[in-house]
């Protein structure tokens, strides 16, 4: 968490985790997007090859979990990627 001092007040942000955690997953340069999720995607826990280092996967999700305190609207998102922490894959359909 950031904190600065602003005319009317303080400002808290954590921009800076969210640059470190977008570098982590190499995604630094990734176009945004209006939703972290799109519409009708499916997870499987039995399709798909098993992430190389899932030890990856659970550090990233584990941060994005953090960041549901502050941004709601990820909620949903990030729970859909917590189901398959024990055995994450490739496969998105």
């Amino acid at each position: 968490m950031e904190v600065s001092r602003v005319s009317n007040g303080l400002r808290l942000t954590q921009s800076k985790y969210v640059v470190d955690l977008l570098a982590k997953a190499d995604l630094v340069g990734a176009k945004p997007v209006s939703s972290p999720l799109t519409s009708g995607s499916k997870f499987s826990a039995y399709e798909g090859d098993p992430l190389p280092d899932a030890t990856l996967y659970r550090q990233l999700v584990g941060a994005l979990k953090y960041r549901t305190l502050t941004r709601p609207y990820i909620t949903y998102a990030v729970n859909q990627v917590c189901q398959f922490m024990h055995a994450p894959t490739l496969a998105i359909t």
